[in-house]
């Protein structure tokens, strides 16, 4: 394993500029997103979490949203409910081409109109928004209602876009659309009370952009639920019996496959590693590298690959468990716009991991601090390949790191030491009084 001699940067930027509130203990706050349970996209299953914690700090909280749309084929889910003391309201979600990246866009614009004209109500909006990127023009909403009232907002920024377009080569940054939409990014973050970003990188992004924002980011990374997700023994897990995973040192690519991961070098990987006996691939989600993944194994490239969908949520703590090493991929210049959340789950899970990703990737500190596996660059494959044949042979080992995994996400990355930072970003604060924060 290698270790980088860069000095690593903190978890949280606390601004030291405090916001008052005239009173937090009543201060509704209102959830804008289009993706939350039962459509478990990863966003939705975070923001979820964390409305339920709000609510349980004593935090009125309620969620507007779309109807499922994302992993699963449910589509119906009520218009308005209450789960776990979040009310949630639903709109109608668009279906437009869901996979394609033009559907995305439009079903995404028509969800923020139909944000933008249920929130014309004053009580619809609370007392304060905290907004998603998904979409990631959905801030415009919390703008139009701070122009039109005054109303304060949080952007919680997921991917900054339009970044993720040009790096991925879908649009050129020369594009007057590009420009004009960096230009609202910038109006939107001025006006919000405070921003919130899942990495140091994507601050420095943001700040590259307006380096007036300095004192509204707070850096917080994502979480996993240490309670749910937990290491399960493979001897113990139905789910490996199941698909004969006990038979293999597995490696597990779990979740979304999409255009800002590197598949090509899984895939790659895999493909040196085909005579091995010994090792298996599992990949179970979709995504645009799925599709390319799913290829291979129908072209015959692939022998030691197996493939599986979505699983629900009850399944995630097993499935994740599923695998003796769990991988994580960035393409090169991705680290910056994006953060995968996949990787809390699998330290929490207890498993070792390898980071594919670019040199000076964030994730690269995380794996050092955590000792908990190794990275690779992108399109080393045969670095990856030798690295879980080590493994593979060195079982004591990657049980070791597994551990590791397991008391780092306990350490760091946990709701229970996330929610404070949230409540600050916020402008609230913490009920000490409440015994049943983290409960559900």
């Amino acid at each position: 394993m290698s270790f980088s001699n860069r000095v690593l940067s903190p978890v949280i930027d606390v601004p030291p500029k405090q916001i008052k509130q005239k009173d937090t203990t009543k201060q509704k706050i209102t959830i804008l997103t289009q993706f939350y349970p039962p459509d478990y996209a990863a966003t939705g299953q975070l923001i979820e979490e964390l409305a339920v914690a709000l609510v349980n700090q004593g935090q009125p909280v309620q969620v507007y949203t779309g109807k499922p749309g994302y992993a699963f084929s449910q589509i119906d889910a009520p218009k308005e409910e209450f789960v776990d003391g979040v009310q949630v309201r639903r709109t109608g979600a668009s279906r437009i081409l869901p996979k394609r990246i033009r559907g995305k866009l439009i079903n995404g614009i028509i969800f923020c109109a139909r944000a933008a004209i249920r929130l014309r109500n004053k009580a619809a909006r609370g007392s304060h928004l905290l907004i998603t990127s998904a979409p990631p023009f959905l801030s415009l909403v919390g703008w139009l209602y701070n122009r039109l009232f005054g109303h304060s907002y949080t952007c919680l920024i997921y991917d900054i876009y339009p970044d993720v377009a040009v790096r991925l080569g879908v649009v050129n940054p020369d594009r007057w659309i590009v420009k004009m939409w960096d230009a609202v990014n910038r109006i939107v973050w001025q006006r919000s009370q405070s921003l919130i970003v899942l990495s140091e990188a994507m601050k420095q992004l943001v700040l590259e952009k307006d380096s007036s924002l300095e004192d509204k980011i707070h850096v917080i990374h994502s979480w996993a639920d240490v309670k749910f997700i937990r290491p399960i023994a493979k001897e113990k897990n139905f789910f490996v019996k199941q698909y004969g995973m006990d038979r293999f040192f597995t490696v597990l690519y779990s979740g979304n496959l999409g255009r800002c991961h590197d598949e090509e070098t899984i895939i790659q990987c895999a493909r040196l590693l085909r005579n091995n006996p010994d090792i298996k691939f599992l990949f179970i989600g979709n995504g645009a590298g799925s599709l390319r993944v799913r290829e291979a194994i129908h072209a015959g490239l692939l022998p030691n690959a197996m493939q599986l969908p979505y699983q629900d949520r009850e399944i995630l703590p097993y499935s994740l468990s599923a695998g003796d090493l769990s991988l994580v991929s960035l393409k090169p210049s991705m680290d910056a716009v994006v953060a995968p959340s996949k990787l809390y789950g699998i330290l929490a899970a207890g498993r070792p991991v390898a980071v594919i990703c670019p040199e000076g990737c964030y994730l690269r500190d995380l794996i050092d601090e955590g000792n908990c596996g190794n990275y690779f660059a992108n399109g080393d494959a045969q670095g990856l390949a030798d690295y879980i044949e080590r493994l593979a042979r060195d079982r004591r080992k990657a049980e070791c790191l597994g551990k590791n995994a397991r008391l780092f996400c306990e350490r760091r990355f946990t709701l229970e030491k996330i929610l404070p930072l949230y409540l600050r970003a916020l402008g609230l604060e913490i009920n000490s009084k409440s015994s049943t924060i983290f409960s559900r």
